[in-house]
């Protein structure tokens, strides 16, 4: 318990240096004090913008969304009890992306009308992916080879989508799919922050009962857990985190795939580790936009360029790790 108290501290205290860093950092260098005067409203006007307009916003939807993603993942795996069911791999960040991009280039909506449509679209391809799935119950390995799939034919109707839509659009489109933090304003955060104010303290009441579905479902009914009512409870929680972090920032891959493992193993103990997972979602996502904004000088990356150059070689490690001693299932 010491251990991970430490680690959660150790994780708030990085997120908070890389939003410092986010905020003094960039093309316009701008110093402590300037930042101070600019929150108390008395700054330079150019620099109160660059500030609060620009840089905060940006830098609150990489924490914000990078904690949903990790919170997310971590729920996903511990519930399933499957490393590789996180909501990228299983097709459910697809389906909001779906959704998000046809209320984008076909409807031609924004704001408000792209978190709805992300969130139907995820809770759509949750529903659509249980329901082939099912077998007289549902397995981790068969769930993920299902997404797995799903995911593959969504992606295809994004192509198609992006193929009928005129050749701006489909480029700004095609950056937001792979995951950005660029332009990102106050009209993004604030859905965040409500969803996540409802969301977060839902999942970790129903944390409580990941643990004893961790040992199986009959077990889990012999401790008094409502193994029904808790798994829907989770699923539903662990969707909307995926959903709305999704159509704040696109959908950024591996970071709910990544966080909570690397969180499991800073802990260093069994269990779900949901709130380490979620401070490393913020790190991760947050340090790689400040990494993508920087590495090529004044050209930016997408940040879900520097996400996949991370998890590509963790997915390839755990995949082969795992078949290696046949622990998929």
């Amino acid at each position: 318990m010491a251990r991970s108290r430490t680690v959660v501290l150790a994780l708030t205290g990085i997120v908070l240096a890389l939003l410092a860093v986010a905020l003094l950092a960039g093309s316009v260098s701008v110093t402590v004090t300037d930042v101070w005067l600019a929150f108390l409203g008395r700054g330079a006007p150019s620099v109160e913008y660059i500030v609060r307009e620009v840089r905060e916003p940006r830098a609150l939807t990489g924490v914000l969304a990078g904690a949903a993603f990790g919170l997310s993942g971590g729920i996903f795996q511990s519930l399933i009890r499957n490393p590789l069911a996180s909501p990228d791999i299983l097709g459910i960040t697809m389906g909001a992306s779906v959704a998000a991009v046809m209320c984008l280039l076909v409807v031609g909506g924004s704001g408000v009308a792209v978190t709805v449509s992300a969130l139907c679209g995820a809770f759509g391809t949750a529903f659509l992916i249980y329901l082939l799935a099912w077998r007289r119950g549902v397995s981790g390995h068969r769930l993920v080879i299902v997404g797995i799939g799903v995911s593959a034919v969504l992606s295809s109707v994004v192509s198609y989508v992006m193929t009928r839509s005129q050749v701006r659009d489909a480029q700004q489109a095609l950056v937001w799919l792979t995951g950005s933090l660029a332009a990102r304003t106050w009209t993004d955060v604030r859905p965040l922050v409500l969803a996540l104010v409802v969301l977060v303290p839902a999942a970790l009441v129903l944390a409580a009962a990941l643990r004893p579905l961790q040992f199986g479902d009959e077990t889990a009914r012999g401790l008094g857990v409502g193994v029904e009512r808790s798994r829907l409870g989770l699923v539903l929680v662990a969707v909307a985190l995926a959903a709305f972090a999704t159509a704040a920032a696109g959908p950024v891959a591996f970071v709910a795939f990544m966080s909570a493992p690397v969180a499991r193993r800073l802990v260093g103990r069994g269990g779900p580790a949901l709130v380490p997972a979620a401070l490393v979602g913020a790190v991760v996502l947050l340090g790689s936009d400040l990494v993508a904004q920087r590495v090529l000088g004044a050209v930016t990356l997408p940040v879900g360029v520097v996400t996949g150059v991370l998890g590509a070689p963790y997915l390839l490690w755990l995949v082969a790790t795992t078949h290696r001693i046949g622990s998929t299932g």
